[in-house]
């Protein structure tokens, strides 16, 4: 098991468990997540963005790999799930700040 920081091992761990309650909480209230070019700003738009991206297509990421680059924690691993391509490997380059998510960068 690789070590990640509190927020992030917490949202990793709701992830597992499809919890969009986990997953939420950890983010910052007006944290940002820029997945696939679109941009998701705010409790409300990112609990949206994880009802339907991650919950609706049942995407479990199993991060594998952690380094730190620049300001960034940059988690990298396979996420699968009932999408094109499953399993997939993404990277998930996190900010932290006070010990919440402020933007969460997701690339192929």
């Amino acid at each position: 098991m690789i070590e990640l920081p509190k927020p992030i091992a917490d949202y990793v761990e709701a992830n597992a468990q499809l919890d969009v309650d986990g997953m939420l909480k950890p983010f910052a209230a007006n944290a940002v997540i820029l997945d696939n070019g679109k941009r998701f700003e705010g409790h409300a738009e990112v609990r949206t963005l994880l009802e339907e991206a991650v919950v609706g297509a049942k995407a479990i990421f199993t991060p594998d790999t952690v380094r730190h680059e620049n300001d960034q924690v940059v988690v990298e691993g396979p996420a699968h799930g009932d999408f094109p391509g499953s399993p997939r490997r993404f990277t998930y380059g996190f900010t932290l700040e006070n010990d919440a998510i402020k933007t969460l960068e997701i690339t192929l």
